[in-house]
Formats: C-alpha cells, structure tokens, sequence
C-alpha cells in the first residue's frame, strides 16, 4: 500500500489480502485479565460517552494528551477538542471492551448494530492508541460498505480532525460565554477501503511543538514554517 502525506500524519490503509491488517488487530481476549476492562456505561447503550484516563502521554498533533473521551458511536476525542472519528454510526449500540497493555490503549467496538438498521448486521472494530503517536484503526467485521449507510441521522466520517476552542463573552448576557470550535485540520480517509479484515495505520509527522528551542525551532525543516515565542518559550 502507498503512504498518503497529510502534513501532520501519514496513512497506510491494508486490505484484507496484506498480512499486516491481521498483525495490527489487537486480540484483546488474549490479554491479561487485569490489563482488560469491559466500560459499562458504554455498553449495550447508545449515544453515550465516558473520559479515558491514559497510562503515557500520548501525541496528538504535537500535543500530548492524558486524557480521552470514548463515545459508543465508534468515536474518541480529547478535552481540548481534537477529535478523531473513526465510524460515527448513527445510534448505535455495542459492547466496548478495552485494553491497557502500558503503552498503548485498545479500544474496542464489539458487535455494534446501528441502531435504525438492526438486522444489517454487525460491526467489530478497533482504535489502538500507541505511545510513539501511532494511531491504528481495524476492522473486524464490517457487513456493509461503509458508503451505503445512511448519514441522515449522523455524519458518516472515517479519520483525524483537530480543532481549538475558543470562548466568547455575551455582553448582552451577564456570566454566559459562547464556546466556539475551529476545525483547522483533518484526514479524511477513504471510505470504500474499509472492509472485513481492513486497517490504518497513521504515523505522526514531526511538528513546530516538539521544539524546546530557538534554535531548533526556527532553523527546522519539517514542513512547516516554525516560529519561536521568547515569552512562552515554546
């Protein structure tokens, strides 16, 4: 498979044939009992999410995170608003066991069912967060092609996106702030791609925040144009 540049990640997508897409499924009911948590908010309900502690810093667009949050939708994001989406089905229902070897968080969506087509079938799938910044999604069992469900009821969207907040005062009302999200970047991955037996695996690029530096910073040459703040030192 070729490797598709998105300035901040690079995606490989293996399909059914590639051995690696076998490789990168995590079988979670081999792990260590202690190590596997099956989220009880998050299963056999829909629409609901729950806040992931994480063991290690994970990167995420050069920013590390302790924390995520898992919706039952097939989707995680991060209190800072950096989203990624894998599958948002619409209403859906599942069991959402997970994984916590140490250096990586696994995350799995078992046996999902959208909710306003039942009898399509199930979906089984993954997102493995790993300390080095990889992030890779498997999919298990897909019955449907991704294209074909409906997004009537909610956005159908497999990849990244990263997003800053932003609060705005109301003069007109006292003690009440506007929270506004601003998408700057995303990947967008090919739906069609995504099959039984499927993963992607995305590789972060190196960014202006991994400096600590003037030097460095200014003198990089990684694609972006990175600047130095002496006051924020970053």
């Amino acid at each position: 498979q070729e490797d598709t540049d998105h300035n901040y990640y690079i995606s490989r997508i293996y399909g059914p044939s590639d051995s690696a897409s076998r490789d990168l499924w995590v079988n979670i009911d081999q792990m260590e009992k202690d190590k596997v948590k099956i989220h009880g908010i998050l299963s056999n309900t829909h629409r609901q999410a729950a806040r992931v502690n994480l063991s290690f810093d994970f990167p995420f667009y050069g920013h590390f995170l302790r924390e995520i949050t898992v919706a039952t939708g097939g989707k995680w994001f991060s209190t800072r608003s950096a989203q990624n989406r894998l599958i948002c089905f619409s209403r859906c229902v599942s069991s959402v066991p997970m994984g916590f070897p140490g250096t990586a968080l696994v995350v799995q969506w078992d046996h999902v069912h959208l909710q306003d087509n039942y009898n399509l079938g199930s979906f089984t799938f993954q997102a493995t967060l790993l300390i080095d910044g990889r992030i890779i999604f498997g999919y298990k069992e897909i019955p449907v092609l991704v294209t074909q469900i409906s997004s009537t009821n909610h956005p159908v969207k497999v990849g990244l996106s990263d997003a800053f907040v932003v609060v705005h005062r109301i003069q007109q009302i006292p003690n009440v702030r506007r929270r506004t999200i601003y998408e700057y970047h995303r990947v967008e991955l090919q739906m069609s791609k995504i099959t039984n037996i499927s993963a992607v695996e995305m590789t972060p690029l190196p960014t202006c925040l991994q400096f600590n530096g003037c030097g460095p910073c200014v003198s990089s040459q990684i694609g972006f144009n990175c600047s130095w703040c002496s006051k924020l030192q970053r």
